[in-house]
């Protein structure tokens, strides 16, 4: 177990009462780091919220039952199937006999392309649906930005803990566990950076009922808001965060030098682990031949800002360049 100020990777770490995040980042050259998180609720009837990346699976186990036994977990949150989320899924299901996964029926067909899950063990949860866990009531929530149809956030209505999923995605210049670490600058511009790359079509949005999405999420008065794919975010910054949600359909593609424009210079880590500036340690996946290089989902995000290089989230009107 850790705190936020022993903060390291897969080593979970406390964000409310009887809730931990398990923290897991990427690589992504130049724009720093990805956050690749799920959560723990340990409560009377133990949560998995997401099932953390394959890529790192005997270190996610071990972090997650640091926390619960497995044998007491009653419920796996599913958000939906991404790799990054649903990766763990069937060792989890296997080492966890007592618990019912919580997902959605669409989410187990795209699923069955991979695998087959066990539909006796499943409870379709759709938004709005509630599951009663001992000493606390569960919410599902389909959250503002996602980047796959099934998406499903989850609501602690005893902690107001949200799980906001992909959205509030940002990269980070070094791993860390609460936003409140990045400048005012950096918030803003990851803010917009991870929302274009996780949902793209945001921008052909109407801004009205976009607005109206955002406020209902907002009404649920989260006092702290975890997700997959950014630090933990509290106080003035989930205003802040909510505030610049609403605007992204007013925004278009404009010209940056802070945007990525190449990777020239990366050099992919040598050995089973490298160490960041911070002195955690962030595995690293053997290719063919034995030679080292980024993650499969590395790959995906380095696709990404090839696709978006030289963009900049930019009011429409303003001509800057």
């Amino acid at each position: 177990m850790t705190t936020t100020e022993t903060f390291n990777l897969l080593e979970p770490y406390l964000i409310a009462e009887e809730t931990f995040v398990i923290p897991w980042a990427l690589e992504a050259p130049p724009v720093g780091h990805f956050p690749m998180n799920s959560m723990v609720i340990r409560g009377a009837e133990p949560v998995l919220v997401d099932t953390g990346a394959p890529a790192v699976r005997p270190q996610w186990l071990e972090a997650a039952w640091s926390v619960v036994d497995p044998a007491d977990v009653r419920w796996i949150f599913l958000s939906h199937d991404d790799r990054d989320h649903s990766g763990n899924l069937l060792p989890i299901l296997a080492a966890c006999p007592n618990a019912t996964l919580l997902t959605t029926w669409f989410t187990i067909g795209r699923m069955a392309e991979e695998w087959e899950t066990p539909i006796s063990r499943c409870r379709f949860m759709n938004d709005g649906d509630t599951i009663d866990a001992g000493d606390r009531t569960l919410v599902a929530k389909r959250p503002p930005l996602f980047d796959n149809p099934t998406t499903r956030g989850l609501f602690d209505s005893k902690t107001n803990v949200l799980w906001s999923v992909d959205t509030f995605a940002t990269n980070v210049p070094t791993p860390m566990p609460d936003v409140g670490e990045l400048s005012d600058e950096d918030f803003r511009d990851g803010q917009f950076f991870g929302g274009r790359l996780v949902s793209p079509w945001v921008a052909m949005l109407d801004e009205r009922k976009f607005r109206a999405v955002v406020d209902d999420v907002e009404r649920l008065d989260a006092e702290v808001i975890a997700g997959c794919h950014s630090p933990v975010l509290r106080g003035p910054r989930m205003a802040e965060a909510y505030d610049l949600l609403r605007g992204f359909p007013r925004f278009r593609r404009g010209r940056s030098s802070r945007r990525p424009t190449s990777t020239a210079g990366w050099r992919p880590p040598r050995g089973r682990f490298r160490r960041n500036s911070r002195d955690r340690r962030t595995p690293d996946r053997p290719r063919a031949g034995g030679a080292r290089g980024p993650p499969l989902m590395l790959v995906r995000v380095l696709s990404w800002l090839a696709l978006l290089a030289g963009s900049e989230a930019t009011p429409v009107g303003d001509d800057t360049r």
